[in-house]
């Protein structure tokens, strides 16, 4: 039996039917921006597996602090103990996160940094005696899938087996450009009923509903109306923290800084699972008490591993450099000029970028969804060229590694234009 008959006869792998779909493919080493597989290709991971690799696979730095510390200390609980790497990745991270955050809680992905998010909120107030349950979302989001982050994120058909089992959340119209003054008059008379506990919220992009974009100014607006009427507002940067906007974080971009914000994905530049939230001062005040009942009780088996932080550290040291940065704002200006010679094509329904993301939006004879049929076809055009780009129904998404070359990019570029003249109705 070969490995992927022995895959196939024992994993239950994610988002992906157990029939009807190809083989997957098998992995045995990856450098760079390329996954080699067994049968000698290279692919390109425009994707940056998950959103999560921003310096390369198989970065040296990173691996070298990663096996230093595997010798050292791999792992300890980190209820009454602690560590050097857990020490420095939030230090490090305290660096660079908007001034008014305090303290980091660490965790173990996107969805469990969500997770402590939520349930630091609601028991901030719990623990004030404050009749506070309600929290305010973005119509559209997604902030992971265990059952408080699916909660907060859409109702959809990712969601319709478990809805009766998900708390009840005000949603709001995600602000389209054309929406917004009503998007924010929605707000505002939500906020003033007094009852609403926090508002989360993915900053500028909204990550798996298809990279839709809205503008740093509306979201400035709404979180001064929550700021008013004290609402904690939740940043979850999953997905746009460490650069992937063209700035550290996308709360860079806005006047009012969230009061707690969500990381994982880029937080070890993809080398490890790890998951990190960080609050301010004022939240932390709430829990400030030898009271064990009012202890924020929540952990993780996992929590601060000595090896995944010493891989933040190391990402952190690279994030930091100026060839990193200088990576960033090409990559971005990149994209922009893509953009520019794309836009107007009569298949391309929309193109928008943001920093190192862009994507491409499909005209479709149907309503465009993350289940459209056209990723039946997007998905295995790209792969077949020997480049992974993971469709959103009838679009597609760069957010490639910050080490990706100018050819690597235009080669990316070269293929969507094939694929764009040879769906255009002229060709």
């Amino acid at each position: 039996m070969n490995w992927i008959e022995r895959d196939k006869s024992t994993i239950w792998h994610p988002f992906t039917p157990l029939k009807g779909v190809a083989d997957p493919l098998m992995i045995t080493k990856a450098e760079g921006v390329y996954l080699h597989t067994d049968d000698g290709r290279k692919i390109i991971d425009a994707v940056s597996s998950w959103w999560v690799n921003l310096h390369g696979h198989g970065n040296p730095h990173i691996a070298k602090a990663i096996a230093s510390q595997a010798s050292n200390l791999e792992h300890v609980i980190f209820a009454g103990f602690t560590h050097e790497p857990a020490i420095k990745l939030a230090e490090s991270l305290l660096k660079i996160l908007p001034s008014n955050q305090s303290k980091i809680f660490f965790s173990d992905n996107g969805s469990t940094a969500v997770e402590v998010a939520i349930k630091m909120a609601f028991q901030y107030w719990f623990n004030k005696d404050v009749e506070k349950k309600r929290i305010m979302a973005i119509d559209g989001a997604y902030h992971g899938d265990t059952f408080g982050s699916m909660s907060v994120g859409e109702r959809s058909d990712f969601t319709k087996p478990f809805v009766e089992h998900l708390f009840e959340v005000d949603f709001i119209d995600f602000p389209n450009g054309e929406n917004d003054k009503a998007v924010i008059e929605t707000f505002q008379a939500l906020a003033e009923s007094g009852e609403i506990a926090a508002f989360i919220f993915e900053p500028l992009i909204q990550g798996a509903s298809g990279m839709r974009m809205y503008s740093a100014e509306t979201l400035d607006e709404l979180l001064s109306i929550a700021k008013e009427h004290n609402i904690i507002c939740i940043a979850d940067e999953v997905m746009t923290g460490f650069g992937r906007t063209g700035k550290l974080f996308a709360s860079d971009y806005l006047e009012n800084k969230p009061d707690i914000m969500c990381l994982s994905k880029g937080l070890t530049g993809g080398a490890l699972a790890l998951g990190a939230t960080s609050c301010t001062s004022d939240i932390i005040d709430a829990f400030d008490s030898d009271d064990l009942k009012k202890t924020f009780l929540h952990g993780h088996s996992y929590t601060a591993n000595p090896m995944a932080c010493a891989a933040g550290v190391a990402s952190y040291e690279l994030l930091m450099t100026p060839e990193c940065r200088e990576n960033i704002e090409r990559i971005s200006e990149k994209h922009l000029g893509f953009l520019s010679r794309i836009k107007g094509q009569q298949i391309v329904k929309d193109v928008r970028a943001k920093g190192t993301v862009i994507a491409i939006e499909f005209e479709t004879d149907k309503d465009s969804s993350y289940f459209s049929e056209m990723r039946n076809m997007l998905y295995p055009f790209f792969l077949e060229k020997d480049i992974l780009l993971r469709p959103l129904g009838n679009l597609i998404y760069i957010i490639p590694p910050y080490i990706i070359k100018n050819e690597e990019l235009d080669r990316i570029y070269t293929v969507i234009e094939e694929l764009l003249n040879k769906l255009s109705p002229t060709s």
